[in-house]
């Protein structure tokens, strides 16, 4: 797997995040500047997978010919949405045990959220920049 620099810029924007969490809200603890950034490479190993799990049964979804296939795929996504965060909750206590926590489920949901505005939001920066500046 070829790390791009969007990858990279994805990585700085969770810790950013990470670290807005871990001083706003006392559930969220990362002992040292180092288990935050191998928490925010982990973050985006993870979410890029449940991204692309998510982007496969929306595929499925939209392409469905039966009802009933649609509806195991509904069924699939409404799975996979709460399931990730509780697979983000038990990979970071599998890997940091009680070095890193990241709250209980609401908390994760609300960090995930925010982690993928966030993102969003740097990305778009950067795509619109490409388009604006001269080369």
């Amino acid at each position: 797997m070829k790390v791009r620099p969007v990858d990279l810029v994805d990585v700085f924007v969770y810790l950013v995040v990470l670290g807005a969490f871990t001083q706003l809200f006392p559930e969220v603890i990362s002992e040292s500047f180092l288990l935050a950034l191998l928490t925010a490479i982990l973050l985006k190993l993870v979410l890029e997978v449940v991204l692309l799990v998510k982007k496969r049964i929306v595929t499925r979804i939209r392409g469905a010919r039966s009802p009933w296939i649609r509806v195991v795929n509904v069924a699939a996504l409404l799975l996979v949405l709460p399931g990730s965060k509780f697979l983000v909750l038990e990979l970071v206590d599998a890997v940091f045990g009680d070095a890193v926590y990241l709250g209980g489920f609401f908390q994760v949901t609300a960090l995930i959220i925010v982690l993928m505005l966030a993102r969003g939001g740097v990305r778009r920066i950067f795509d619109r920049s490409d388009v604006t500046e001269p080369r």
